[in-house]
């Protein structure tokens, strides 16, 4: 079983994009795919329910096998971290409940991913964040970030933030988008090269171009 952590510079920077398709070219692969996003705040409500749009999106991704907390444990109706949003609610995070519905869905499963919800440093409980969740997890990290204007300095710090923490780095993956100058992009990739020896994926959508990160 191969698993990854996929973390973001920054929220909106295109995690989920990236996370479903790992999940839908892995399928593509004829592999068995959990992916997972524990947390997601800033969910509109339908009815009685709150609904992770970001969680649905990648439910279906892995083929739409996932029930109950295994779409998602916690939903939240705040846009904020998900310390603040849990609180706004009275609500805790228990970290305990994430791992053991991690263990639960990552049964006889090829690929299993896990989506951050926002960047390395954004805080669960007091005490934990983002990054610690994925150590107890214990797994490889892909950073997402932004192709175009200002992702140099934002990567840099959040690949040395994770390698400090002591986790291993897949793969930094620039997602680029249709008004992305490609000039600008190609001049990011060299630039971050110079100061961080690791993988970087510039991804666009084209899923073969991720197949690195799942075989």
């Amino acid at each position: 079983m191969k698993s990854l952590f996929v973390t973001g510079t920054d929220t909106g920077v295109g995690k989920t994009f990236v996370t479903c398709a790992l999940a839908r070219r892995a399928r593509e692969l004829g592999k068995r795919v959990f992916a997972f996003k524990p947390i997601e705040t800033g969910c509109p409500r339908m009815g009685d329910l709150l609904v992770g749009e970001d969680q649905t999106l990648l439910v279906e991704a892995a083929g739409g096998w996932q029930t109950g907390e295994l779409r998602g444990v916690y939903q939240f109706v705040m846009p904020a971290a998900p310390l603040v949003a849990a609180a706004a609610e009275s609500r805790t995070i228990d970290v305990s409940r994430i791992v053991s519905t991690f263990d639960e869905g990552s049964k006889n499963r090829d690929l299993v991913l896990v989506e951050g919800a926002g960047g390395w440093r954004v805080p669960l409980v007091e005490n934990i964040d983002m990054g610690a969740l994925a150590a107890r997890l214990s797994l490889p990290v892909v950073v997402v970030a932004r192709a175009g204007l200002g992702t140099i300095n934002h990567s840099l710090l959040t690949l040395e933030a994770i390698e400090r923490d002591g986790l291993r780095i897949e793969a930094l993956v620039l997602s680029r988008r249709l008004e992305d100058d490609p000039y600008l992009v190609q001049t990011n990739v060299e630039e971050i090269s110079k100061q961080w020896q690791g993988p970087i994926v510039t991804f666009s959508g084209a899923l073969a171009s991720l197949d690195p990160l799942i075989v």
